[in-house]
């Protein structure tokens, strides 16, 4: 079930130790871990408090490109961790707070997943919008 956590890119995210609820997994890593897709590209982290101090330890903070947010990418780009997500829609805070837990790993919510993937509509995004809406029945 718990599959994700062998991935080399979660594996280097833990490796990190940061503390569990100062951080969340965003992008489509939440797809990833619960089985939706079969591979990411990286782990987007979206840090706030200790774990954005210890991020900003390991690396150095560089504007990213889609939001008014800083990143420090890690592991060769491997893991972003970021200072937000879109804040213009989202507040840190809440996305750590509300998010799911899957083997005591904190992932942001699918509607968040779904609402940053139809802003950004790149096609993988759009490829992982149809298979979070799932088969299109046939009439």
């Amino acid at each position: 079930m718990n599959h994700f956590l062998r991935h080399p890119f979660f594996r280097q995210l833990l490796s990190l130790e940061l503390l569990d609820s100062d951080y969340v997994v965003s992008g489509s890593g939440p797809l990833y871990a619960r089985g939706l897709i079969d591979e990411i590209g990286d782990v987007d982290v979206v840090a706030r408090d200790t774990a954005w101090t210890r991020a900003c330890e390991l690396g150095t903070p560089r504007p990213a490109p889609y939001a008014n947010v800083q990143r420090i990418e890690l592991f060769n780009g491997a893991v972003e961790v970021l200072d937000g997500w879109f804040p213009e829609i989202w507040k840190t805070d809440d996305l750590i707070d509300d998010a799911d837990i899957i083997a005591g790993v904190r992932f942001v919510q699918l509607e968040v997943v779904r609402r940053t993937k139809q802003m950004l509509g790149r096609p993988h995004d759009l490829d992982h919008l149809r298979t979070m809406d799932g088969p299109v029945p046939s009439d």
